[in-house]
């Protein structure tokens, strides 16, 4: 999660409730003054919701749609759901709130230890969520940002403690697609690649995980500009959530339109990929064809 001011955090799904009342607020033509008169509150207390720092009261989200004319009960509602999922995500002890390690991913495990399903793109890597423990720390090896060696161990630790969410009790939902330069990029060398495509191989009879493979030979697709996750949760009302990793920036993409940009061309890209049962016999075939 981000820093906020105080002891509050800016989350995603504040964020996105925020940007609706401050949607709201503009297209009624009324002031950060007079909303926050409204509910008799300082403005700076408006600013704060609208930019997701502060968790928001039912009352208050009711009092200001009615002042900003919002008379559809059921758009209303669906605030009122979001402002209540994100209360509770704000009370969670999430195991990741306690290791440093999570750094810059932290919000986005939180999101992912709520999600129902995950969609995955990858260009490079074998998602993290199924990656082996000498996977990730080759990786971590590789990464200037972790040079000592307890810091590259505990990258690891919670790599590998976010894979205990497939086989939970509510197992979560996994659709990796993975362009094939990712299966045969000898990441650590050939024994650990072997290794950690034997275990892609394992992971993938896993009911809630859905492997696929685009080819070489596919071409040109939707998704060359870059990996992403598509993160999507159990309730009815929530939208889904993208989250784009890259050099030096992370990219959010919080609202309805926009992460169906990104659905529609995951799912674009995995009818141009392998059927399941063609992806395992190749990322057998590449394992095989590796020298330990």
């Amino acid at each position: 999660m981000r820093e906020g001011q105080g002891n509050r955090v800016s989350t995603v799904l504040g964020r996105r409730l925020g940007g609706e009342l401050h949607r709201l607020r503009t297209e009624a033509g009324r002031t950060q003054a007079q909303a926050a008169q409204a509910i008799s509150a300082t403005s700076t207390k408006i600013v704060k919701m609208e930019s997701g720092w502060v968790p928001m009261r039912d009352p208050d989200i009711r009092v200001l749609c009615e002042f900003y004319d919002m008379t559809d009960e059921q758009f209303v509602a669906s605030l009122l759901d979001l402002a209540r999922l994100d209360r509770e995500r704000r009370k969670a002890k999430g195991w990741w709130l306690q290791s440093p390690a999570a750094g810059s991913m932290a919000e986005y495990i939180a999101m992912e230890d709520a999600a129902s399903r995950v969609r995955t793109w990858q260009l490079s890597l074998v998602p993290g969520l199924l990656q082996t423990a000498d996977y990730t720390r080759a990786l971590a090896v590789s990464d200037e940002h972790w040079e000592d060696p307890d810091d590259i161990e505990r990258v690891v630790a919670v790599r590998m403690q976010r894979q205990h969410r497939l086989r939970s009790k509510v197992p979560l939902q996994v659709h990796a697609v993975i362009w094939e330069a990712a299966l045969r990029q000898e990441v650590g060398g050939a024994a650990v690649m072997c290794a950690q495509l034997g275990h892609l191989l394992e992971v993938a009879e896993l009911p809630n995980v859905h492997v696929q493979v685009l080819p070489f030979r596919a071409g040109g697709h939707p998704s060359m500009s870059g990996p992403f996750n598509v993160v999507s949760f159990t309730e009815a009302e929530a939208i889904d959530v993208v989250h784009a990793d890259g050099i030096g920036s992370t990219v959010w993409v919080e609202g309805r339109e926009e992460s169906a940009v990104y659905s529609r061309c995951f799912d674009r890209t995995a009818r141009m990929s392998l059927a399941p049962r063609d992806s395992v016999q190749l990322i057998d075939r590449i394992r095989k064809g590796l020298r330990t």
